[in-house]
């Protein structure tokens, strides 16, 4: 089956999980299996195999994981050879009864009515020309950044300030196209998608894939919930939502002044999160693992950097061009991304609906030719977090429908303007700051 179906089984198969022992939920939650098309799963050591990482499966233990599973993987005859050995029951028809969420299994089958839907119409079917073109923008654009520093250095300000925009622009755009081929979302292979995707955020951005799936993945399973999105792991840094503020106020923690969040937050985490954070991430992450051939990767990046600047600008020159390219691509990057989670519900895991979770966790941005363009069409972050392998150029023909669907349910459905988006990553921190803050004084 194609993007976003079922487990394939045959007759046989269908047969043997009539024969297969009832659970119920109780036993479970107790046991952290996980349940798939109503069918149980003993995930205890499949998951150290996982190629999402073990975390990934284990967020969700005990729960009904069919609506991102099958957003997740778009090859069911591959993934079925490793589900089927691990298959130990089936559930207990109405034994799950969430005090969190009203109507969840019937809000769960009209999801799978969209994605039929949606598959239907021919939205996962990607178009070649679309991504070839944003490729291509990336090799020119690189070519004339070298051209630039080739001809003029750093002796003229406003040429090498052209250059500088053109490298920015290079590394933004490619995020979003790796971020592509990461949700298997251009190539039927997925082969061929990590292939692409590595050539891309290794060989043009100088970061690992498997580091860069192995996060990414665990925020579209569980955005914004604590401890299990890494995207809103920010330590002692900053408190976000309604939850962490209080719960640190109450217990007299006061790390930092966070009834000034508001300020401080947009000189610390935009200028530093891509040029230190992320590289210092990547690499721990590659020697823990042993990803030696990603390695390689990145190693055509610093030689590529290498032969492009260090003969014109110097070693020196060209470390001093790395940072200020990082810093621009970073801010870039955490504006696009922080604009439609960080003001979104913040909460521990509450088991919700896969498309409950999303619409609480994600807003819109208002669609433009620049807001698709700047944003890699993450201003369609509600579409992109239901349909995670829908190629993006298909966003905005799946967005009507799920605004019917959020008004049956009585979803809210955010979309905003980039301005106000943007003007609510202050409020929300501002928000939470005065939470901590009279929580903390009483």
């Amino acid at each position: 089956m194609g993007k976003g179906g079922k487990v394939d089984q045959t007759e046989t198969d269908l047969a043997d999980d009539q024969k297969l022992k009832v659970y119920k939920w109780q036993e479970i939650k107790q046991n952290k299996w996980i349940v798939i098309d109503n069918l149980v799963y003993d995930v205890s050591r499949f998951s150290r195999k996982h190629p999402g990482g073990e975390r990934l499966m284990l967020n969700h233990a005990g729960q009904d994981a069919t609506d991102a599973f099958t957003s997740f993987h778009n090859d069911m005859k591959k993934v079925s050879k490793y589900m089927n050995p691990i298959r130990i029951g089936r559930v207990q028809p109405e034994s799950d009864i969430n005090p969190n969420e009203e109507r969840k299994a019937e809000l769960h089958k009209d999801f799978q009515n969209l994605k039929a839907l949606a598959e239907k119409k021919g939205l996962f079917k990607a178009n070649m020309g679309f991504f070839l073109l944003h490729f291509m923008q990336l090799i020119i654009l690189d070519l004339i950044a070298a051209y630039i520093i080739y001809k003029s250095g750093h002796a003229n300000w406003f040429t090498y300030s052209l250059a500088v925009v053109c490298l920015v622009i290079v590394q933004a755009q490619a995020g979003w196209l790796q971020h592509d081929f990461g949700h298997l979302s251009v190539f039927k292979s997925n082969k061929m998608n990590h292939l692409v995707q590595n050539v891309i955020i290794g060989g043009i951005m100088g970061f690992s894939a498997h580091w860069w799936n192995y996060r990414h993945y665990q925020h579209h399973a569980k955005p914004n919930t604590i401890k299990r999105d890494p995207d809103i792991r920010f330590g002692v840094l900053y408190l976000i939502g309604k939850v962490i503020p209080i719960e640190y106020g109450k217990k007299k923690i006061g790390k930092l002044p966070y009834n000034l969040q508001q300020f401080y937050f947009f000189f610390t985490l935009p200028p530093l999160l891509i040029p230190i954070y992320f590289v210092i991430e990547t690499v721990y992450f590659l020697v823990k693992k042993r990803k030696l051939h990603e390695i390689m990767w990145i190693s055509i990046y610093l030689l590529r950097w290498y032969a492009m600047f260090v003969p014109t600008l110097g070693f020196i020159g060209t470390v001093k061009l790395y940072f200020l390219v990082r810093f621009f691509e970073s801010f870039w990057f955490v504006w696009s991304t922080q604009i439609s989670h960080l003001p979104m519900t913040v909460d521990y895991d509450k088991d919700l609906s896969w498309f409950r979770s999303q619409l609480n966790s994600t807003c819109n941005v208002e669609q433009s030719a620049f807001n698709d363009w700047v944003s890699g069409h993450l201003n369609f972050q509600i579409e992109h977090h239901l349909f995670p392998t829908m190629p993006r150029h298909n966003y905005y023909k799946i967005a009507p429908d799920v605004r019917e669907l959020c008004k049956k349910y009585n979803i809210d459905y955010q979309c905003k303007t980039m301005s106000q988006a943007t003007i609510d990553i202050y409020k929300c921190l501002k928000e939470s700051g005065e939470m901590w803050y009279e929580a903390y004084n009483m």
